[in-house]
Order: structure tokens, then C-alpha cells, then sequence
């Protein structure tokens, strides 16, 4: 795993969609922008009304200050559809996406008010184990081509879930509780600015973008890795339930 650690590490500022399209109106409604002064970071997903999800490192090297909830275009953000980060819960084990556990949760400042623009995505109800070529899809602003630029508009692209053992094989190794779908034998994955987003099955939020090859979205050389949210749910509802205690 030594060389793994290595090939990793080197990526991981922020993970647009390659080889996608423009979301749809009125769907995705859970999607969220994590912003620094310097605008779009990475993605994140709401699961509650005061909590999005996002993976650990997303909060280095920008500094995360605000969540965009509730709209497509990131450009033009009216000041209610802004949440400040209040605190951030990063996986106690992290330290770098090599060696996985990379998943945090952001306590929002003021809780977001659910409607027909803005909703909550469902993460799964107990440890799941997805077929070989499952449909899912995974959504961001990220690059549209490696070395590109975050874009303002949400884009979403289909990707199929590989099997373990494959993604094992051609990265040569990979953290535990990761589920890898996309980038290898497609051009269809993620790139920078994207990490932190969902890769959604059957309408639940079953990873976090974690991890490309080394900034390279000109696939199909390795698959896309995703934190396997279904197995650290004991550490979400934890941290749900102590800051509820603390209210």
C-alpha cells in the first residue's frame, strides 16, 4: 500500500464531470456547493436540514466557510440560499485519501428550509454490497476536462459500479470501504472540483467522490473511487445524535 499512499496523495486538492450533461431542472435537489472566499471547492449532499456530507479533504487547502443549497448555477446565489459552516466532523481516522476513511460531515449555522427547490437525499439503511455494472450516476461542478475549471452549472454523468477485485487490480491496492464505479474502460467519471459529491444508486446517496488518478480525467487507465457511505454509518449517527444532545 506504500505506493499507493504515494500516487494519492499528490491529487487531492478538489475533485466537473466528464463526459456528461447538464443536470435537469428540479432534479438533485439535495446537491450543495462548499465555498472558500475564493468560491466553488468541492460538492457535498444534504442528509438533513442542519447537515451536509462531503468527503474529509475537501477542508484542505481552502479554507470552507459556506454551503450553496438549493440551485443549479452556482453564479448567481441570493443570500438565502447560503448556510455558514458552523463546525466540521472529519472522520477521526483521516489522513489521507490513501488510507481512506475520507468522509466529513458539515454542521450547518441555520437550518435549511425544505421545499420544492431544495431536499434531502436518504443514505442507505444498513451495510450495502452493489452489483458488478450497477447504473448509478455521480453529479458536481468540477472540471469538464483535466487541467479545466469549475463551471457554473451543475452537470451530471451515468456511471457503472466495477467490480472490487478489478479496482483493486489496476490501482494496485486500494483503502478499505470504498466502492469504485467509473473512469476505467469509459470516458463517463469525475474530476477536480467534484469531490465530495454523491454517486447515487436508486435514489440514495451510497458514496462520496474520493479519489482519480493523479488529476487525470482523460480516463480509461483507472476507476473512480467513492467512500462507501453504507459502511460508516454508526460514525454518522453518532455525530447526529451528539449534536442534537447539544442543542
Amino acid at each position: 500500500m506504500e505506493k499507493l499512499y504515494i500516487l494519492l496523495i499528490v491529487h487531492v486538492e478538489e475533485n466537473e464531470i466528464i463526459d456528461g450533461e447538464k443536470a435537469p431542472e428540479n432534479s438533485m435537489l439535495y446537491m450543495a456547493s462548499l465555498q472558500s472566499k475564493g468560491g466553488h471547492v468541492c460538492g457535498g449532499f444534504l442528509i438533513s436540514e442542519d447537515f451536509v456530507m462531503t468527503a474529509a479533504h475537501c477542508q484542505v487547502p481552502d479554507n470552507l466557510t459556506r454551503v450553496v443549497l438549493g440551485t443549479h448555477n452556482i453564479k448567481n446565489v441570493d443570500e438565502g440560499k447560503i448556510r455558514y459552516i458552523e463546525k466540521m466532523y472529519k472522520h477521526e481516522s483521516y489522513q489521507n485519501v490513501g488510507t481512506g476513511k475520507d468522509i466529513m460531515l458539515l454542521k450547518l449555522s441555520r437550518k435549511a428550509e425544505l421545499n420544492n427547490k431544495l431536499q434531502t437525499i436518504p443514505l442507505p439503511r444498513s451495510e450495502i454490497h452493489l452489483g458488478d455494472n450497477t447504473k448509478c450516476y455521480v453529479a458536481g461542478w468540477g472540471f469538464i476536462k483535466t487541467g479545466g475549471g469549475v463551471v457554473n452549472e451543475l452537470r451530471v454523468v451515468d456511471v457503472s459500479v466495477i467490480n472490487p477485485r478489478v479496482c483493486r487490480e489496476m490501482w494496485g491496492g486500494v483503502p478499505d470501504n470504498v466502492i469504485c464505479a467509473g473512469g476505467y474502460k469509459t470516458k463517463k467519471g469525475f474530476c477536480q472540483g467534484d469531490s465530495g459529491g454523491p454517486l447515487v444508486c436508486d435514489g440514495t446517496a451510497v458514496g462520496i467522490v474520493s479519489f482519480n488518478w493523479e488529476k487525470n480525467c482523460n480516463y480509461p487507465d483507472k476507476p473512480n473511487v467513492y467512500t462507501d457511505v453504507s459502511k460508516y454509518l454508526p460514525w454518522i449517527k453518532t455525530i447526529l445524535k451528539r449534536t442534537k444532545r447539544s442543542e
